[in-house]
């Protein structure tokens, strides 16, 4: 292995790191905030918006999240969008994550006792007081372990937004590998990166976790 390669290129992976970082924080982000309307709608008792929920989480859950960049960044200026490969790859990853978070935010919605619901109501809260001030806060407890892994999986699969040209973790790998021909180097030094992303990922959801079951 050739380490004194692996120090030289060192600093130009740690600034891939950090946009594999951003990518993923604000994919998140955008995942939880549809995954939110979407459970939502899905919970509806007006079909208008259950519909179209249930269409969105059907269709990004059954097709590949690289067939969904594609779309968005090479299909997209045929109907008027056209992003840059970062915008890009947060819009689609996290479209394709909201899909899965919704399930994890609807369950934990439903696990919720009903006699909450039914007793706020008694008190004179109005459905969306109930939802906000009620349901949601005792929800957010169960919700952090799935949402969780839902965070861990979009940071292992940001790397497809190499096949847009993001210039994170993996695409600069394939590029020193095509200057340097040592692939084993560049994967290695690129993995190590990823798993530290995701250690310290992993180790804050675990503390937030913990401090949700404290408070309760």
């Amino acid at each position: 292995m050739d380490y004194d390669l692996m120090a030289r290129v060192f600093v130009y992976f740690a600034k891939a790191a950090w946009v594999t970082v951003q990518v993923s924080l604000l994919s998140v982000c955008l995942g939880l905030g549809l995954g939110l309307a979407a459970a939502l709608c899905k919970l509806s008792p007006n079909r208008w918006l259950q519909i179209p929920a249930r269409i969105y989480v059907s269709v990004f859950r059954g097709t590949p999240c690289l067939i969904q960049l594609f779309v968005i960044y090479f299909g997209g200026p045929q109907i008027g969008l056209q992003l840059e490969p970062f915008a890009a790859g947060v819009l689609g990853l996290g479209i394709n994550i909201g899909a899965y978070m919704t399930e994890s935010i609807r369950g934990a919605i439903l696990a919720v006792d009903r006699g909450q619901t039914e007793a706020s109501r008694s008190l004179g809260l109005s459905k969306g007081q109930t939802i906000r001030r009620v349901i949601l806060p005792q929800a957010a407890c169960l919700m952090i372990r799935p949402l969780g892994v839902n965070t861990i999986a979009l940071i292992k699969g940001s790397s497809l937004v190499s096949a847009i040209s993001v210039l994170e973790l993996t695409y600069t790998a394939y590029r020193y590998i095509s200057s340097t021909y040592r692939p084993f180097e560049m994967f290695m030094l690129s993995a190590m990166f990823y798993l530290l992303i995701i250690t310290v990922a992993s180790f804050l959801i675990q503390k937030l976790d913990q401090r949700f079951v404290l408070q309760q």
